[in-house]
């Protein structure tokens, strides 16, 4: 991932720049205030953070990730074990997606899409989304797209086997976002056991996890982001961009970066 830098800013495409920001990322990395942008997008809060750190970031992710496909892009997308090799820090920008309701088991629920013919595909798909906020507020937002347990358990794995490859590897990550989204019904029940597990894993791991609400909770839930409710504004994606990169930093100088 690699954006064009606002005059006067080091060059976030420059891949000669130092250091180089590996990120496994949902869709609260690449959306803005107006939907998805390509990952060179200089606003997008990896780009806001590569150039805080004079540096340059590169994303790996898509929409709905949660922490298990940041594991499967980890061990199965050779690009990544490529990118590997040159990345400087890690950043494991997932989690939030996977505290999300999930009225429907993923592999139902992501299945729709391969339903056929089209006209099948399409009624499915609007009769989930129709009923999908109900059915979040009648379940009181259980099950999750991914159970508390899961979550902690591919995060672990991973940071296991970034350190197995790269012991000196720098490895952050950021603790499950809020949302005001319709599509959900407003219900969120599972987040705060999620961010809970989280936090004593982090510290246990030696990762340090920024707090997304503390820096972007009142941007989201005062209605300043995406009007879906659950992405960010630019001012979101700034706000997050510097506090990633003042947590980055002091990791970056003790290792000699």
């Amino acid at each position: 991932m690699s954006a064009t830098a606002e005059e006067g800013q080091v060059p976030v495409g420059d891949r000669g720049a130092s250091p180089r920001i590996l990120v496994f990322a949902d869709s609260l990395s690449f959306h803005g205030p107006d939907g998805a942008h390509a990952a060179d997008e200089p606003d997008l809060w990896p780009n806001v953070t590569a150039r805080a750190l004079g540096g340059s970031a590169d994303l790996v992710g898509g929409i709905g990730w949660t922490a298990r496909d940041a594991w499967w892009s980890l061990t199965g997308d050779p690009r990544v074990w490529a990118d590997l090799h040159h990345a400087d820090v890690v950043v494991l920008a997932v989690g939030s997606m996977d505290t999300l309701p999930s009225p429907l088991p993923t592999y139902l629920r992501t299945g729709l899409r391969y339903l056929r013919p089209a006209g099948l595909r399409r009624t499915a798909r609007g009769a989930y989304l129709r009923a999908q906020p109900r059915l979040a507020v009648a379940l009181r937002g259980r099950p999750a797209v991914l159970p508390t347990k899961l979550t902690v358990h591919y995060l672990r794995t991973a940071v296991d086997a970034l350190r197995v490859l790269r012991p000196e590897l720098p490895i952050v990550g950021w603790l499950p976002s809020v949302h005001r989204a319709a599509s959900y019904g407003y219900v969120h029940t599972v987040r705060h056991r999620t961010a809970a597990a989280m936090t004593e894993w982090g510290s246990s791991a030696g990762v340090p996890l920024l707090d997304l609400p503390t820096v972007v909770g009142s941007h989201v839930l005062g209605g300043h982001g995406n009007p879906d409710g659950m992405h960010w504004g630019w001012d979101g994606h700034r706000a997050v961009g510097a506090a990633m990169a003042e947590l980055i930093t002091p990791l970056l100088t003790r290792d000699g970066t």
